[in-house]
């Protein structure tokens, strides 16, 4: 490096980290750091550019490794930088370009050797790294001070205290760069890391005074958004042979900001990262979810993640309790409002997850927002496109989803804002719709791509969850809701009836269902014929019958038949019996969801009785079953209660005469003879050591959107990459 502009494949030979990494001593006060800290270099642009800087930094790194135990030169930079940095903040006041830019320079540096350090060494080894001195060889000062809490702490101070500027963006966004690689030991670890030296020195000690003003500051930080300073903001300007002391700090300074996008998917599909408007805001983001996530000490909580639980908005006047540690007060509606803006991103998805579940406070007033389609939009837009996300932001977003609809007064609410002209909904022109009803079909729509495609249980358990919690509260459905719902839950009637046949009679090769069920569209409207009721009525008196006495029992013994018939012939065992278990579960919850709505405010909802109406033939069908023959009871009153009524207006009725007659026939319907059921409701709880599903998922954020750090897919432990 030095005064003269630098390429990325001139590093290893660079003279002056060669003296850095070299064998011989350099003491603090020696002018070669001057030196060292005036370089330029062309940032890069792409994958294989940071795939070469690394590999420049571990030939370096490496000799440091070998030599530094005599030379102590780590200790040395080290010391220059915490020197440099008390004068920071006033040199930014008094606008030193040169002193911040050399300062992040050393940061620059410290940061890409730590980050080869990290991956190449122990904790054990790193630590003592951090105590070498010019001594003799292998020896090390047991009282000296602890550099690496130095630093830490420095670094949190620096992230907290200087105030961002054109010329203090960049080491704002090092300094947040250098506490995630002091963290990124958990990368290439299989396990979650429990504690280590890192975790002791950010959750104990002397950093942890600075807790709420780091989690204050990175929040602020995500919510400002800020963009880096634009080419022309600074006053030095790099000559045009490239060398000189004196460079523009927007090319030259920036070099920090060795941006790094997607480069891979982490576990499941990756999603396409797209240029990033603010490093600060999303490194800070990432920051903030790393230590969000630190696994507790065994004598103390992640101070964090209390910080995290329990601030409070600026306009709460209120006290905090005495027993609350590291309180702070926000802006609600400055977080809520970038919060709603930035749900592109999974680590904002994440991020909204964490305040709602963990933040009492954040959660009443997001509840109490009389805009809420602002934050709902973007979170049913994620699940709209759920073929294009990963698995962990369609998670994030559906528990999100689940947490709002524990609310009733949320399930109230969403019936009363009236949308209009939905341009990314494709499956049908919605001209004007309630937040409720899209909510609705968003959510069927997930479960029935789940259903065919992923089959993952925890996704449709939690769709069928949200969609129950709201169901006593359905309000003016949509024609199309309510048609889906009944729909949705046709399709597997259908479908069960099918399975069972192959089940029970393997070989009555029932051939015109099996066509039936070939025509279903995936968008999951029937096309079925009218061949279907009279195969229906045909099987299932027999079916629910025998299902009737022995149900378990023989539906075991069938499926084991099935198993071992087909794997004689080495055909494998077919999706429908796999299924049969999911199917009947997706179908008593749609029947008590139609049932609560039903049971709560029919007369809210002609809609959705005409629906139930149109398709009432396959319903009387599982009135008699076993598995559903309480929940049938409503919904069979309901059907012959209406059927009734039209029977009695005539033939040939239009849509408006059918649904004048639900809506008066709601009013003559008394009430008293619809069963009264247990209210459906769901609450989201983190299943145990949730620690094992989160600290994978954030760290795989970290290695695919943080600005400026890249690591070796192939030393990765943590998560599995993918192929592509």
């Amino acid at each position: 490096m030095g005064s003269n502009s630098s390429r990325i494949d001139d590093l290893a030979t660079n003279e002056y980290l060669k003296k850095l990494s070299g064998t011989e001593s350099v003491s603090e006060n020696d002018p070669f750091w001057n030196q060292l800290l005036s370089f330029s270099f062309p940032a890069p642009t792409s994958s294989n550019e940071l795939k070469l800087l690394e590999e420049a930094t571990i030939s370096v790194c490496r000799s440091l490794v070998e030599n530094n135990p005599r030379t102590g030169n780590l200790g040395a930079l080290i010391k220059v930088f915490l020197s440099r940095t008390k004068e920071l903040k006033l040199s930014a006041e008094c606008q030193n370009h040169i002193f911040i830019w050399q300062t992040h320079n050393a940061l620059l540096i410290i940061c890409c050797l730590l980050k080869v350090f990290i991956s190449e060494v122990s904790e054990e080894e790193l630590q003592l790294h951090f105590t070498y001195e010019e001594k003799s060889p292998g020896s090390y000062s047991s009282d000296s001070e602890d550099l690496l809490e130095e630093l830490l702490c420095c670094l949190m101070q620096l992230i907290t205290d200087i105030p961002l500027l054109d010329i203090t963006y960049d080491i704002l966004v090092e300094a947040i760069s250098t506490v995630i690689v002091f963290l990124s030991c958990q990368l290439f670890h299989k396990e979650v890391l429990r504690q280590s030296i890192s975790h002791k020195y950010l959750m104990q000690g002397r950093c942890l005074p600075y807790t709420s003003k780091v989690v204050k500051t990175l929040l602020y930080n995500f919510i400002r958004q800020e963009k880096p300073p634009p080419p022309g903001a600074h006053v030095f300007q790099q000559p045009s042979d490239g060398g000189g002391l004196l460079y523009g700090l927007a090319s030259g300074v920036a070099t920090g900001l060795w941006t790094v996008f997607t480069l891979g998917g982490v576990g499941s599909k990756a999603t396409a990262t797209p240029e990033l408007s603010s490093p600060l805001a999303n490194q800070s983001l990432l920051l903030l979810l790393v230590l969000a996530n630190l696994t507790d000490a065994a004598d103390a909580p992640n101070p964090y993640r209390q910080a995290i639980m329990s601030f409070k908005n600026t306009q709460d006047s209120t006290p905090f309790p005495s027993s609350t540690p590291h309180a702070f007060q926000i802006n609600f509606n400055s977080l809520y409002t970038a919060l709603c803006e930035q749900q592109t991103s999974d680590q904002a998805t994440l991020l909204l997850y964490t305040l709602l579940h963990q933040n009492s406070n954040i959660r009443t007033y997001m509840l109490a927002r009389t805009d809420m389609e602002n934050l709902v939009l973007p979170i049913l837009e994620i699940l709209y496109h759920v073929e294009e996300r990963n698995s962990h932001h369609v998670y994030m977003a559906l528990i999100i989803l689940l947490i709002l609809t524990e609310d009733d007064g949320f399930n109230r609410s969403i019936h009363e804002v009236i949308l209009k002209n939905i341009t990314w909904y494709s499956e049908r022109v919605l001209t004007e719709i309630s937040l409720g009803s899209l909510l609705i079909l968003v959510v069927i729509r997930t479960i029935q791509y789940n259903m065919t495609r992923t089959r993952d249980k925890y996704l449709h358990t939690n769709c069928l969850a949200a969609l129950a919690n709201m169901s006593a509260q359905f309000r003016s459905l949509h024609q199309y809701a309510a048609q889906r719902i009944i729909s949705y839950t046709c399709r597997h009637l259908r479908r069960y009836v099918y399975v069972l046949d192959k089940l029970y009679f393997p070989h009555s090769h029932c051939s015109t269902l099996q066509h039936c069920f070939s025509t279903l569209s995936d968008n999951g409207e029937e096309l079925l014929s009218l061949t279907c009721s009279h195969i229906l009525r045909s099987y299932a008196s027999s079916l629910f019958s025998l299902l009737s006495k022995k149900h378990n029992k023989v539906l075991e013994q069938a499926t084991q038949s099935l198993r071992v018939s087909l794997s004689s012939s080495d055909v494998p065992l077919p999706d429908y019996a796999q299924d049969l278990n999911v199917i009947e579960e997706v179908i008593r919850m749609m029947l008590e969801i139609i049932n609560s709505c039903l049971t709560n405010s029919l007369h809210h909802n002609p809609n959705l009785v005409y629906a139930l109406l149109y398709k009432r033939d396959l319903f009387e069908q599982f009135r008699t079953h076993p598995s559903f023959q309480d929940i049938m009871q409503n919904i069979d009153l309901v059907i012959t209660f209406f059927s009734s009524r039209l029977l009695q207006a005539g033939a040939e009725l239009s849509v408006e005469r059918v649904l004048e007659i639900i809506k008066q026939g709601v009013i003559a319907l008394p009430k008293d003879r619809l069963k009264k059921f247990p209210e459906l409701k769901f609450k989201y709880v983190e299943e145990e050591q949730p620690e094992e599903f989160f600290i994978p998922y954030v760290w795989s954020l970290v290695y695919n959107s943080a600005v400026g750090l890249y690591w070796s897919p192939q030393d990765i432990q943590l998560f599995t990459m993918d192929s592509d």
